[in-house]
């Protein structure tokens, strides 16, 4: 393990701080825009659009809690309340009968194509939008790599489970 400096320099620091601002604006503005588009939370519109994106249009609540780093309980309960909506269904897994598999309706995915237009308008006015193209391609490369260093030890909520040999 390696050892780390007890403080930041004003450049580390000022990086820190600026991605904790963009963070919280664009999250901000995009929650507005996810409920008023088609009254989803942010977590809701993650799962929706992961589950639109999987070849079969399903996953199983694990896999899906460690995707989006939410807690399993808080994600039981967000697919319950988009089952509830019609916008997927639950059902026990056909591989594992412990497991949950989730599977976006088509009116899930009619709720995606109504919300994704404006989604997609918000992400680029605020964080494309004072960019070059160059730079997009640079945040990409920079996150991705704090993402993976993130990923290789993560939360809890984040890890993937263990499956058990039986």
């Amino acid at each position: 393990m390696t050892d780390h400096p007890n403080t930041l320099d004003p450049t580390e620091l000022g990086a820190y701080f600026a991605l904790i601002e963009v963070s919280s604006l664009l999250r901000h503005t995009v929650e507005q825009q996810l409920r008023e588009a088609g009254d989803l939370s942010y977590v809701q519109f993650q799962l929706l659009a992961r589950l639109g994106d999987s070849p079969d249009g399903s996953y199983r609540m694990t896999d899906l809690a460690d995707g989006v780093v939410y807690s399993r309980s808080g994600l039981t309960y967000q697919a319950q309340s988009l089952e509830q909506r019609g916008l997927v269904t639950r059902a026990p897994s056909p591989d594992d009968e412990r497991s949950t598999t989730v599977t976006i309706t088509e009116q899930g995915r009619d709720l995606l194509t109504k919300v994704f237009p404006g989604h997609i308008a918000v992400v680029h006015e605020l964080l494309l939008e004072p960019l070059a193209q160059r730079d997009v391609a640079v945040l990409a490369d920079v996150l991705g790599q704090v993402r993976d260093h993130m990923r290789s030890a993560p939360p809890r909520s984040a890890a993937p489970r263990r499956r058990k040999k039986g």
